[in-house]
């Protein structure tokens, strides 16, 4: 049963991450990349402040982490399952992608974005342009690729 919930939220944790992903990569960059330098400051200091505070955004990281976990207390009795491994690796996709890479690599380069005046950018703004384009690449690609492993966990895991 304990098994049952986490790979159940799982599979919604990650596929509501995806979604929001798949929105910010393939609708958002799009419109980023076309802007000037002072357009896409504007465009951050709009963007920025809201998503990073949005309890949406809170609650599925905590989800992506703790429905894993909890999946995996409840497989414990199986630790050499199809389901246990795959849901394994797709807790270590979403640990790797939506948690550190945020933390560690996207939050500072957040700041340093939104530390920029929109009238004054730097002369190397593209280089952190391009960065927030590939770490939301890298977490989007590590969230898709964990939503696969938990739909393949439950799969084995309730066929």
């Amino acid at each position: 049963m304990i098994a049952d919930i986490g790979l159940g939220l799982s599979v919604v944790a990650a596929g509501l991450w995806s979604g929001l992903l798949l929105t910010v990569t393939t609708i958002l960059h799009p419109m980023y990349a076309a802007r000037d330098a002072g357009g896409f400051v504007e465009d951050m200091r709009r963007f920025l402040p809201i998503a990073r505070r949005s309890p949406a955004n809170f609650v599925l990281v905590i989800a992506l982490v703790l429905a894993p976990a909890l999946a995996l207390v409840g497989l414990g009795g199986q630790p050499t399952s199809a389901a246990f491994f795959l849901t394994a690796l797709g807790l270590t996709a979403t640990v790797i992608g939506p948690l550190l890479t945020s933390t560690f690599l996207a939050e500072p380069n957040y700041k340093v974005i939104l530390g920029w005046d929109p009238l004054r950018p730097p002369a190397d703004w593209r280089v952190a342009r391009s960065r927030y384009f590939r770490l939301n690449w890298a977490r989007a690609g590590l969230t898709w690729s964990a939503f696969a492993l938990f739909v393949a966990a439950a799969y084995v895991h309730f066929s």
